[in-house]
């Protein structure tokens, strides 16, 4: 007995990933411009132009929507692609420059969805979890480039584990939000001085 096989559509899947596309990216500017606790699904949706039921079909709740924001943000700061560079560099000052570059790549790009989870951080329903989930991989890797430049001459004059934790300081979030969101600074003159701190005390 023959059954039927599903026929898909390449236009409707086209069709409904750039709705997807276009939710999300609704989503986006008005979790990095309101904040998540302001911004209802109803905003969303007419903010990507469809409804409602539109946008839970597609993407799911307002929780859901977050965190596909968030896994499409990491994707896009390419931060995989930063640590094998840094991980094949051979120098101290190599790495730390390639470190500045890359986080500021990402930063800078990703600025909005930063933007988006430092305003959902107090009200979200899972605070401590959304997090965990935007920055585990950003600390991987800068604990796997703590790790290399352990490896390097001259090594860093702290512990592995501290140097990692300062490359976090230094080139996590908030150190660039810090100086280019709130001290007005430009992500040129940010990346120039992070990178020459960085290179200074390690």
């Amino acid at each position: 007995m023959s059954s039927k096989r599903a026929y898909t559509s390449p236009l409707r899947e086209k069709a409904a990933a750039q709705t997807r596309e276009a939710i999300l990216q609704a989503a986006t500017e008005l979790f990095g411009q309101r904040g998540y606790g302001l911004v209802t699904v109803a905003d969303i949706a007419a903010a990507a132009g469809v409804s409602p039921k539109t946008v839970f079909a597609s993407v799911g709740s307002k929780r859901e929507i977050m965190d596909r924001i968030i896994d499409a943000g990491v994707a896009a700061s390419r931060y995989k692609e930063a640590l094998r560079q840094v991980l094949s560099l051979s120098t101290p000052r190599e790495v730390l420059a390639a470190l500045a570059a890359g986080t500021r790549y990402g930063n800078e790009s990703q600025f909005t969805v930063h933007e988006a989870i430092r305003l959902a951080l107090p009200v979200h329903e899972d605070g401590a979890a959304l997090w965990e989930r935007a920055t585990r991989d950003y600390r991987a890797a800068l604990r796997e480039a703590a790790d290399h430049l352990h490896t390097l001459t001259p090594r860093p004059r702290y512990a592995a584990k501290e140097t990692a934790d300062l490359l976090w300081l230094w080139f996590g979030p908030h150190g660039w939000r810090t100086l280019v969101a709130e001290s007005g600074w430009s992500w040129d003159h940010a990346e120039t001085a992070i990178r020459e701190t960085a290179i200074a005390a390690l």
